[in-house]
């Protein structure tokens, strides 16, 4: 593409109110400032991009790089990962520690709260998949099945059923209640990074089931689950029917996905590319978004967009 363009900011001075006086180095127009923000573009490239600064840092909670973190419905509380072995509960408040859960062999690669706010569900590199009480910490349930690391998991209604990922290449549907797996939902022969389920458009054909399903299977009927794949394709798959939907070949690895409605979705890569996709025809995506060659690592959808992380 074209050459990256560089830029600086100077401040020259302080408000009486306390807000930066800001002025940008040729090229670059610095627009609304305040305590907490400030806009910056470049009219010749038509781009802007609004820089936030945090509300409130909790430095106190992991030493190491943080790998996964999820609040609470309530937005009571914190879950997190990290690469220095641990995973905690934490309020979102504060960052005070509540609880440790230990029980994973090496690393947890994903965590994420229950619609109740009460129970937290995580993947490890050891292949297990547990489920942890937030009030005491104990680990209530084991699921054992894949043979490689879980990367990531998704749950289904108000939890009965989990979803999860792994390096295995297959994704695979628990029961909670019995700690049995109900099935493997699909088998690609290549790591998937993550997982998304959403409701399916009416007008989306998912296939029927080969067998009837089990009458432990619960809120899977019009569901679709979206693989995010290392082998550059996103793979969408009827959750009850097994059967595939789709599938989209993209620029590089995918590494996370998500859904904005039950027609739209969105996908992210190792090389930056942001892909959203109509799930009635994917032949080509309905845009492209790309800031920079960093990989993108995790999408979440806010208000009438979205939120991305990028690994630079």
């Amino acid at each position: 593409g074209k050459p990256t363009l560089y830029g600086s900011l100077t401040r020259r001075g302080l408000s009486t109110e306390g807000v930066p006086d800001i002025a940008a180095s040729e090229g670059f127009v610095v627009g609304e400032v305040t305590k907490k923000s400030i806009l910056i573009s470049c009219p010749h490239e038509n781009v802007s991009t609004k820089f936030l600064a945090p509300y409130t840092t909790f430095c106190r909670i992991h030493q190491k790089s943080i790998t996964c973190l999820d609040i609470s419905s309530g937005g009571g509380l914190g879950v997190s990962t990290s690469t220095d072995g641990t995973m905690k509960i934490w309020q979102a408040a504060n960052g005070e520690i509540r609880r440790l859960l230990e029980g994973h062999v090496y690393d947890v690669n994903c965590c994420r709260f229950f619609p109740s706010g009460l129970v937290v569900l995580s993947g490890g590199m050891d292949a297990q998949l547990k489920i942890w009480s937030a009030e005491d910490a104990s680990c209530v349930v084991t699921f054992k099945g894949h043979k490689g690391g879980i990367l990531d998991t998704a749950i289904v209604g108000r939890g009965r059923n989990v979803l999860s990922c792994s390096r295995d290449g297959t994704a695979r549907l628990w029961d909670c209640g019995k700690s049995a797996c109900l099935g493997v939902i699909v088998d690609c022969g290549s790591p998937v990074n993550g997982i998304a389920v959403g409701t399916a458009d009416n007008s989306l054909n998912l296939g029927m089931p080969e067998k009837a399903p089990s009458e432990r299977e619960v809120g899977t009927e019009g569901k679709i689950l979206l693989l995010a794949r290392e082998d550059k394709k996103l793979q969408g798959v009827g959750l009850q029917s097994r059967q595939p939907v789709f599938l989209f070949v993209g620029s590089d690895a995918f590494n996370c996905c998500t859904f904005l409605s039950s027609t739209y979705i969105l996908a992210g890569t190792q090389d930056g590319n942001i892909y959203q996709l109509d799930v009635r025809n994917t032949n080509a995506p309905v845009q492209v978004i790309r800031r920079s060659g960093a990989p993108v690592l995790s999408l979440l959808p806010y208000r009438d967009g979205f939120i991305a992380s990028q690994g630079n």
